[in-house]
């Protein structure tokens, strides 16, 4: 197999991971400045990483499992009757919905055993989570995946033949889909700083991951209008499916949450 990366000897250090682990090890940076920041307990960042990345792991992989792209020609039901290729994640699949539900469960843990806020904790993370998706999304330009329809606008990324898809051979050039999606997660990443930080007495906890939720939602529901290798289960774009349950239901919550606040000012006024 092709060593797309760094050959130390037999060993090989591929791009995805390094860049992978560039974005979690950037989130954690965030996560403790903003815990710092609040005077809580920034060490419990580092104490938590490692489990939240192998949730993240174990989330995503099975997130694939269940939902395998339609490029790959294979379906839930072959990993089940092949449970050990379920496990070999070198080759291929990860599913960044199961990364969030695996390392949200995690954190949830964690706050509970430590006797923390569970929903402050995840705000503290949202920002950082939003950045580590973006520079995790340029692990797909280097394994050329993750791209769009094809197009012939200037920003088009050339697609090796090997690497397209079937029915594509033919055509070269592709919406960068991996840059879209890094983009609008770098744009999220700085609307929570900015929000956070200027409705901060105005805001509870747990209102920073639900805009998160919403916002990346939004994005990710958009993009899916692009890729040519969807998730479908039944015939349904399950990764759409969900964000539109996502976006629905953090915006019902926060709403919910702060419904009273404008009448509250109103007779306080």
């Amino acid at each position: 197999m092709e060593c797309v990366g760094l050959q130390i000897g037999p060993l090989c250090l591929h791009f995805y991971g390094i860049i992978l682990m560039t974005g979690v090890v950037a989130a954690a940076w965030m996560t403790y400045w903003l815990a710092k920041k609040h005077g809580q307990h920034s060490e419990y960042v580092w104490d938590m990483l490692p489990w939240v990345v192998i949730g993240g792991v174990v989330g995503a992989r099975l997130w694939h499992v269940l939902t395998p792209t339609q490029s790959q020609g294979i379906t839930a039901a072959y990993y089940f009757q092949h449970p050990l290729e379920a496990l070999m994640i070198w080759k291929g699949g990860l599913g960044i919905p199961g990364a969030v539900m695996g390392g949200v469960i995690v954190v949830y843990l964690y706050a509970r055993k430590r006797g923390q806020d569970f929903r402050m904790w995840m705000d503290f993370i949202a920002p950082g989570l939003a950045l580590a998706q973006a520079i995790g999304r340029w692990g797909n330009f280097v394994n050329q995946e993750l791209y769009g329809a094809p197009t012939n606008l200037p920003w088009a990324i050339f697609i090796d033949e090997r690497h397209r898809l079937p029915g594509f051979a033919d055509q070269a050039y592709y919406h960068p889909l991996f840059l879209y999606e890094s983009i609008w997660n770098f744009l999220n990443m700085g609307f929570l700083l900015w929000f956070g930080n200027k409705y901060q007495k105005r805001l509870k906890n747990g209102d920073v991951f639900l805009l998160y939720m919403l916002i990346y939602g939004v994005g990710r529901f958009a993009l899916e209008f692009l890729r040519l290798d969807a998730s479908l289960v039944g015939g349904l774009n399950v990764n759409q499916a969900l964000m539109v349950g996502v976006v629905l239901f953090s915006a019902f919550v926060f709403v919910y949450r702060h419904k009273n606040d404008q009448s509250n000012r109103t007779v306080e006024g």
